[in-house]
């Protein structure tokens, strides 16, 4: 990486991840800022202390990502999701290497969420997932495997413990 690669790329974090997720900032301030640096939301409805380790991310419309979530490139949120706080969405991992450097050559594996799904409380998701429309993924669960439409999931790793009905569930908890 040459230094004026480096300078856009400070520039970049400090704007994204320290001005704008500051806790002094309006929602909707915060959200304009966001789209002006390349991250497309089509929600204001982000809370302060995100960290955004990309532009390749997509929040749909009616989201809302509760504070201090982290979100790597290559992510995608559908239509009328709760992401709630301390979320990793984790993009990045590593090939496996050689006895002497287990961590081989980096990649990156998207993820993708589907409209209406529910991440409780710090949830990890790693590379190369996606989960299901209107999945619940129970707090702190490890998401590990892809998550099919309609189910709750919870536990390290997650697995699916309960069919959920696409009936009006108004009034009842996840577990």
């Amino acid at each position: 990486m040459d230094m004026i690669e480096f300078i856009k790329e400070v520039i970049w974090d400090v704007l994204v991840n320290h001005i704008a997720a500051s806790v002094i900032l309006p929602n909707r301030v915060r959200a304009m800022l966001y789209r002006w640096l390349g991250i497309r939301t089509k929600t204001n409805d982000i809370r302060s202390k995100c960290n955004f380790r990309g532009n390749h991310i997509e929040i749909g419309r009616g989201s809302f990502l509760n504070h201090s979530c982290l979100v790597e490139d290559h992510v995608k949120i559908g239509d009328n999701c709760m992401i709630a706080f301390d979320v990793i969405l984790c993009t990045s991992t590593h090939k496996i290497g050689t006895h002497e450097k287990r961590g081989g050559e980096s990649v990156n594996l998207p993820i993708t969420i589907g409209d209406g799904c529910w991440i409780g409380a710090r949830v990890t998701v790693l590379p190369g997932i996606t989960i299901g429309d209107g999945c619940i993924i129970a707090a702190g669960a490890v998401v590990a495997s892809n998550c099919e439409p309609d189910g709750l999931y919870a536990g390290v790793p997650a697995r699916r413990i309960k069919e959920l009905s696409k009936a009006d569930d108004r009034g009842l908890y996840a577990i």
